[in-house]
């Protein structure tokens, strides 16, 4: 292969994001960092899914414009040190190729190169033997085959080939992942996505990988690199991350001066942007001072801080006295049905999530027992479903520490609550904060008839598929598709930003992608997130912000 076209390296980018996906949780096994970045392959996977979206509704002939999508979408899910990293290497691959029809071997190399360059600048230090060194390794060695090589997947082949080799010295380089005895989690990451690129160029299937290897590398001693370090050893306790929409009437915005201001706070310091976001990740000692600087260039639109002493104490003394539940002084008890949708509100910043929902509501025992198992010394309880607001108001009048119920009557609401926790402050100005963060997201959701009826002149029969805005159904239809992309013409207008699609157990993965891609269609300027809540009854829930 000559030449490389724009559609062709949009079936390479769902192929890598495919394969990344396929291979998360192996990712996460081998993080060995220092909480909260443990989820090294969930960040990766969260934020390639995001990039990967956004090219299969933008891709185009002209690889120029289906890089750009690649990098708009990275940019807007980037989570995470890992995915902040993994957005810049395609930002500075995708500038590369902008203006570019086709790329030749030679331009592919560069690409490469260029994504490496842009990484290495975004990180104020550096650190070999991570995925930078991975990265890094494979496009140099891409850049010196492509001097005597025109065939493109003999150059992904090198740059696939090296990262392997690049991956399996990173423990030489960095000393802690030698005595843990794994590779880097970050660049094993890059490694699944590189070998989706070249899957796809060859037009074979994908590797396998030997689970066999994270037998011998993780040994039934399960040792960690916080077992080799005290809590005490970090500098910066709390891991923050913000975005920030970039606005005219505030103060003009420039990211060299922006990552200046922020690297004087702490370390670890990730800064990307375009002309509409800003997107930040460090660790420091003063998270409400990055939130204040960052309010000078515009509105926050995402907030995350976790506290990594005492996520750290909580991984050490698990080791020691198993099976405890993790301690939290801070917590945030709340409610989902669906394992898909309680592993999102966690990662978000939930410290407990109560199985229950619609049909099966905990109690106030279930919720005042969640609170003390956790040992938290506050709480703010976030029931995300009407009929358990009395029992979560009646578990915080049981209860002997501060607490607070932000009442949240949906999982959308949930998930912005939760996002806009800041664990500087107390109970009531979290409360509020939370509750007006919630206020302006419209829910969305589609579930099915269990007998024929009809409400606020709204025919129904049974079986159908009925679309709920706001909690009013508003029309009832015999597909799922018909009520989905309905139920978004209803939710969506234009000051909508984003749209969140949690879709369920009995759902596909292709009717999901169906409805992401009608809404990237008629609404191309909304950003889509995907995830698979594995809910039962409603085949979609839907968040629009």
């Amino acid at each position: 292969m000559q030449s490389l076209d724009g559609l062709k390296f949009a079936e390479m980018v769902q192929m890598g994001a495919h394969h990344l996906s396929q291979n998360a949780n192996y990712v996460d096994s081998l993080n060995v960092f220092p909480v909260p970045d443990g989820d090294t392959g969930t960040n990766m996977n969260l934020s390639m899914t995001s990039g990967a979206e956004e090219t299969k509704a933008q891709a185009s002939a002209h690889i120029g414009r289906t890089a750009q999508a690649l990098s708009k979408g990275l940019l807007m899910g980037a989570r995470g040190n890992s995915g902040v990293i993994l957005s810049q290497l395609f930002r500075g691959f995708g500038k590369s190729v902008e203006a570019l029809e086709t790329v030749n071997a030679q331009q592919f190399a560069q690409a490469f190169q260029a994504g490496v360059d842009t990484a290495y600048k975004a990180v104020m230090k550096p650190v070999e033997g991570t995925i930078l060194t991975v990265a890094r390794i494979a496009a140099e060695q891409a850049v010196e085959k492509a001097e005597n090589e025109t065939d493109l997947v003999a150059i992904m082949t090198t740059v696939t080939e090296q990262a392997k080799v690049a991956l399996e010295q990173t423990p030489e380089l960095l000393p802690v992942l030698k005595e843990v005895g794994v590779v880097d989690s970050g660049g094993q990451g890059l490694l699944f996505v590189y070998e989706g690129f070249l899957a796809s160029l060859k037009g074979e299937p994908l590797p396998e990988r030997n689970d066999a290897t994270l037998d011998d590398l993780i040994n039934a001693e399960h040792h960690r690199v916080q077992d080799f370090m005290s809590t005490e050893d970090i500098e910066f306790g709390y891991c923050t991350e913000i975005m920030v929409r970039l606005e005219e009437d505030k103060e003009p915005f420039n990211e060299g001066n922006f990552r200046e201001e922020l690297s004087e706070l702490g370390d670890s310091l990730l800064v990307i942007s375009d002309e509409e976001v800003a997107k930040v990740h460090v660790h420091t000692e003063t998270p409400g001072t990055v939130l204040s600087i960052g309010q000078k260039y515009g509105s926050l639109m995402k907030i995350k801080v976790d506290n990594m002493r005492e996520q750290h104490s909580a991984i050490v003394s698990e080791e020691v006295k198993q099976p405890t539940q993790q301690q939290y002084p801070y917590a945030i008890v709340t409610i989902a049905m669906g394992t898909g949708v309680a592993d999102m509100l966690r990662s978000i910043g939930a410290s407990y999530v109560i199985e229950g929902g619609q049909t099966m509501n905990p109690s106030t025992e279930d919720i005042v027992k969640a609170v003390r198992e956790i040992g938290a010394e506050k709480v703010l309880i976030v029931p995300n479903n009407k009929n358990i607001l009395m029992a979560a108001d009646q578990a915080v009048e049981l209860l002997d520490i501060e607490a607070a119920v932000v009442p949240t009557k949906t999982i959308p609401q949930g998930m912005a609550a939760i996002l806009a926790f800041n664990p500087m402050a107390d109970v009531t100005a979290n409360q509020a904060t939370m509750t007006e963060a919630f206020e302006d997201v419209k829910t969305g959701q589609v579930t099915f008839a269990v007998r024929d009826t009809s409400i606020d002149g709204v025919e129904i029969h049974k079986d159908d598929f009925m679309a709920l805005a706001e909690g009013k159904i508003i029309l009832s239809t015999k597909t799922l598709e018909d009520a989905a992309q309905q139920l978004m013409t209803a939710l969506i207008d234009e000051d909508a930003e984003i749209v969140t699609i949690i879709y369920g157990e009995d759902t596909t993965e292709a009717q999901a992608e169906a409805l992401s891609t009608f809404v990237s269609t008629q609404y191309p300027d909304v950003d889509i997130e995907l995830f698979n809540g594995k809910q039962s009854l409603y085949p979609f829930i839907i968040s629009v912000e």
